[in-house]
């Protein structure tokens, strides 16, 4: 059986007095709406950039039969080789292709390939910063290199063998890694 609430209850009593429910809340601005604006969910996003990606292919895969011949040709050549009439659309639908990015702006750079949300055909990183150091011996991440030998350690123990190396075997593993330097 559930106990009876009592007025006289001090732990009752307590609860009321500290109960903030009732008392206005200074805090928050009165006349605050929730924005209309409503943020969109990486599923939404996606499915609009597919969208917007599939209609520029299709709008790109029918410009070709409306792109005009290029001077000099006409209807009754072009009947008698279909061969050259396909090359004809295919490279008047590149350029028109290669002339909506260009109005676009995507074709910044013309010697590689651009990244772009949909794109992720971009060449790695060869900034120092996004290069990560690998322990000659161990394979493990190595945030120390030895002074002596240039090798580099993941650990104190690591350390202790790297140490140990005679100095014709640790320009084998500097050799292994690309890094071994001769003088003459």
């Amino acid at each position: 059986m559930a106990p009876t609430a009592s007025s006289d209850d001090p732990h009752l009593q307590l609860l009321d007095k500290l109960d903030i429910t009732p008392l206005p809340r200074m805090f928050r601005n009165p006349a605050w709406k929730p924005p209309q604006r409503r943020n969109k969910n990486i599923k939404q996003i996606l499915s609009d950039a597919s969208r917007k990606e599939a209609s520029l292919l299709a709008t790109q895969n029918n410009s070709g039969s409306s792109t005009p011949l290029p001077h000099g040709s006409s209807n009754a050549s072009t009947i008698g080789n279909s061969a050259s009439a396909h090359s004809n659309i295919a490279q008047a639908a590149q350029n028109l292709r290669t002339l909506v990015l260009d109005r676009n702006g995507h074709n910044v750079f013309a010697t590689g390939p651009v990244a772009t949300y949909t794109n992720i055909e971009s060449p790695p990183s060869l900034h120092p910063a996004h290069q990560k150091h690998y322990c000659d011996i161990t394979g493990l991440p190595a945030p120390y290199t030895d002074p002596k030998t240039r090798l580099r350690y993941h650990n104190t123990e690591v350390f202790a063998v790297v140490r140990g190396l005679p100095q014709s075997v640790a320009e084998q593993y500097l050799e292994a890694r690309g890094a071994h330097v001769v003088l003459k």
